[in-house]
């Protein structure tokens, strides 16, 4: 599996980055990348339609968190400096290291992503579950959530012909799930979406470590040594000037 190490400080060129695992994968290449983006708010496509988007990202940068968006779905995602994110790009033909096919249906891609969040962060001995509390940030259907507590995790998909890629967040510190809560708060007001500060937990509230490099490393294996990876990697280091 092809693995990119490391963070590009520019957004943009960092999420070029991104976009050349999911186009390798077209070529049939399997690629995963977990790191901590720059301080930002990643908007989603639905964000972008909102009559209140441009007062949005105006109250991001007012909170220090820059303004970008992002090609796949969901609703805005704060990342505050040391919250992960990892994309795993998937080619959609052949069979996978398991034998089967679940590749080519969006369920399965997003079932088998919040198993291996889960059973990365239970390895790590947070107490973790599927699911989400109501008003949370990034709403939907496949994401992990501290048992009894907020929310952790959400994915989402970008799905080419041949190709997909199955992104998502992870909450590591109470300090990042703090600083999330504040401008979502402010941010989901502008855009006209529920949400509850409340509703923001993390890996450590869990009962986890609240080191996002422990956290990353424990995801990148979950990832390479899962159904999806053959458990060998082929590790590139992302330039941080981009």
């Amino acid at each position: 599996m092809r693995v990119l190490s490391g963070t590009a400080n520019d957004p943009d060129a960092d999420h070029e980055r991104t976009a050349a695992l999911l186009a390798d994968a077209v070529e049939g290449t399997t690629g995963l990348r977990v790191w901590t983006p720059a301080r930002q708010v990643a908007f989603g496509r639905r964000d972008a339609r909102s009559a209140g988007f441009e007062r949005a990202k105006r109250i991001a940068a007012e909170h220090g968190f820059r303004p970008v968006e992002r090609a796949v779905g969901g609703r805005a995602v704060a990342y505050a400096g040391e919250t992960l994110a990892f994309a795993h790009a998937v080619p959609l033909t052949g069979e996978d290291a398991a034998g089967s096919e679940p590749r080519g249906s969006i369920t399965g891609r997003y079932d088998r992503a919040v198993e291996t969040v889960i059973g990365a962060l239970r390895g790590l001995g947070a107490t973790v579950v599927a699911g989400e509390p109501p008003a949370s940030f990034c709403p939907g259907d496949h994401s992990v959530r501290v048992g009894g507590g907020g929310k952790v995790s959400g994915i989402a998909q970008r799905v080419r012909a041949d190709a997909a890629l199955v992104a998502g967040c992870v909450v590591v510190s109470p300090t990042d799930a703090r600083e999330i809560a504040a401008v979502s708060d402010a941010v989901y007001d502008a855009l006209g979406v529920p949400f509850d500060p409340e509703t923001v937990g993390s890996v450590a509230a869990a009962g986890g470590p609240d080191d996002p490099e422990r956290v990353a490393l424990t995801l990148e294996d979950a990832f390479v040594d899962g159904p999806w990876g053959d458990g060998s990697r082929r590790v590139e280091r992302v330039d941080a000037e981009g």
